[in-house]
């Protein structure tokens, strides 16, 4: 029958034979007490046939109940399907009983069809309407599985919908403010905003390369933030001092995409843009255990800074919490010396070189 699997299958199977040993001993015993010893061979056939006649019924019950579930807005008409289904039972446990008794013997005289008939519904009526309760309890656990495999399909897809418009969000935001930068040098000189110009195309076919990826190796991300600081440094000249401490076995960990360059920009733009002296943007990431450390470090800068921190690291934020969830930690915290300390935490999983 459709929709039922092998393992209800031998489920059936193995519950009925089960009872069908347990029916056994207990006539028997039973036997015994009363001073009836029977051959066991002979109360094993019984009670064997017995139990294996309702492996087909019970499977036409459970089929049935999927079929017609007594649900809201069918109540009275899933009923009557499921009570005629047990009436099916009940004739059909009859017929085998009159077909099958000159072989297996329960009876010690031809019996009666009447007197089956009536005896297979007293014993019957109450298995079969028990048998279609426990058909309801698959069918609901079968949906409330389907529902849960639903909700995580569509959690995942919602997170992957948030994933992508934080990038398309990330994306302009860091075209803008380069173009804006080239845009400064280009009346100033222009071999170096041509320089610009190509470092800023690496770093769009990198982006674009990776559209759909979330993540990428360290060793990657990297690569974009000293692309970004190349740009920078041709339009803050020796005014950005740039420096990284980068253990090399964990070059091939996995990161979000473009997450170092939007904390590098923030340190470049709230820190050394405002210096009229060199200021120091560190990079730094190590193994601790089962984690991945970064962080971007500055010294600070001469002038209060602008408030906040704008797009890129609310957008940082926002991008760590749909992949890791709770397993992720970004905290901003004050330098003793002055400047600031960014520091990531991640889980460490490592990938390929690419």
């Amino acid at each position: 029958m459709r929709g039922l699997t092998s393992p209800v299958l031998l489920a059936v199977v193995a519950w009925w034979g089960l009872n069908g040993l347990i029916w056994t001993a207990q006539v028997l015993s039973m036997r015994s007490t009363m001073g009836q010893p029977a051959a066991w061979s002979d109360v094993l056939r019984m009670e064997m046939v017995s139990a294996a006649l309702w492996v087909p019924a019970t499977l036409w019950l459970l089929w049935c109940t999927a079929r017609v579930p007594i649900e809201r807005g069918r109540r009275g008409v899933a009923t009557a399907c499921l009570l005629s289904a047990v009436a099916v039972v009940i004739v059909y446990r009859a017929v085998a009983v009159m077909v099958l008794d000159p072989w297996v013997g329960w009876y010690p005289a031809a019996p009666v069809w009447r007197g089956v008939l009536m005896t297979s519904v007293f014993n019957n009526l109450l298995m079969g309407c028990l048998i279609v309760g426990v058909g309801h309890a698959r069918v609901y656990a079968l949906r409330s599985r389907e529902r849960e495999r639903q909700a995580e399909e569509l959690q995942a897809r919602l997170t992957q919908a948030r994933l992508d418009a934080l990038a398309a969000q990330l994306n302009p935001h860091f075209l803008f403010n380069a173009l804006n930068s080239i845009a400064e040098m280009v009346h100033h000189d222009v071999d170096a905003a041509d320089q610009m110009l190509v470092n800023l195309g690496a770093l769009l076919r990198h982006s674009l390369e990776s559209t759909r990826q979330q993540l990428t190796s360290l060793r990657d991300e990297l690569g974009v933030v000293e692309c970004y600081i190349e740009i920078e440094q041709v339009r803050l000249g020796e005014r950005l001092q740039f420096r990284r401490h980068v253990d090399a076995a964990v070059l091939d960990a996995q990161v979000p995409r473009l997450m170092l360059q939007p904390l590098v920009e923030n340190a470049v733009t709230h820190a050394v843009a405002l210096r009229k002296t060199p200021g120091t943007v560190e990079v730094s990431a190590a193994r601790d255990g089962d984690r991945l450390m970064l962080e971007v470090r500055d010294d600070g800068a001469e002038q209060a800074p602008a408030p906040g921190f704008g797009v890129g690291l609310q957008n940082t934020r926002a991008r760590l919490q749909c992949l890791y969830a709770d397993a992720q930690s970004l905290q901003i915290v004050p330098c003793a010396g002055g400047g600031t300390r960014v520091q990531v935490s991640l889980p460490l999983a490592m990938g390929g070189a690419s």
